[in-house]
C-alpha cells in the first residue's frame, strides 16, 4: 500500500519532479555528451552532479524496466534523464554509460529534492 507522499511509479515521479521545476530532460548529442535542448547547454560529466537515482520494475515485464537520474548542474539547474534499465537500455548511443559512470554521486534525500 502507497502511503501518502510515497512515489512508487514512474509517472507519480516525474509529476513531482515538474511540480519542483525539474523540468529538463538531458539526452545524449551527437557530441557523446548530455544537452538540455530546450537551452542549447551541453554538458561533460564534471558538469553534473546525480542527486537521486530511482529504479522501477515492470510487474510482468522486464523491459519495462526504467532507471530515473535526477541532476543538478554547476549552475544549480536540476533535470534528468531517462533510460531503460540494463540491457534493455534506450540509450543507443555510444558511450553513455560510460558518461553516467563518470557523473558525481550526492544521493540527497527525497524531503530535500520535494520540499
Amino acid at each position: 500500500m502507497e502511503k501518502p507522499g510515497e512515489m512508487t511509479t514512474l509517472s507519480r515521479v516525474l509529476e513531482r519532479l515538474h511540480e519542483r521545476g525539474f523540468d529538463h530532460e538531458l539526452k545524449m548529442s551527437d557530441h557523446g555528451r548530455l544537452q538540455n535542448t530546450e537551452a542549447q547547454k551541453i554538458y561533460n560529466p564534471e558538469d553534473l552532479t546525480i542527486i537521486k537515482t530511482y529504479r522501477f520494475e515492470g510487474e510482468s515485464d522486464p523491459s519495462d524496466s526504467s532507471v530515473l537520474y535526477v541532476l543538478e548542474d554547476k549552475d544549480g539547474e536540476k533535470g534528468y534523464v531517462l533510460d531503460a534499465y540494463g540491457a534493455y537500455s534506450s540509450h543507443e548511443e555510444a558511450g553513455f554509460d560510460e558518461f553516467i559512470k563518470k557523473i558525481k554521486v550526492e544521493d540527497r534525500e527525497e524531503q530535500l529534492l520535494f520540499a
